[in-house]
C-alpha cells in the first residue's frame, strides 16, 4: 500500500476537527518550499476571503 494509499483509508474514518488539522498541516509542510512572498499570500489568503465576502465589502467596492 502507498502512502496516499493509506491516507485515503484514514481520511475516510476520520473525524473533521481532524482532518482540519492534517489539511492544515499539509498545507504547511507543501509551503516550506515556497519563495517567502508567495507563502505569505497563501497564508493570507483565508482571511481576506473572510474579510472580502461581507455584503458591507460588497457595497464598499460596487461602484469601482
Amino acid at each position: 500500500m502507498t502512502a496516499k494509499e493509506a491516507l485515503l483509508k484514514e481520511i475516510e474514518t476520520a473525524p473533521e476537527p481532524l482532518l482540519r488539522e492534517v489539511l492544515a498541516f499539509l498545507k504547511l509542510l507543501e509551503a516550506r518550499d515556497m519563495p517567502p512572498g508567495l507563502q505569505t499570500a497563501l497564508a493570507s489568503e483565508p482571511l481576506l476571503a473572510r474579510e472580502w465576502s461581507k455584503p458591507e465589502e460588497d457595497a464598499a467596492w460596487k461602484d469601482l
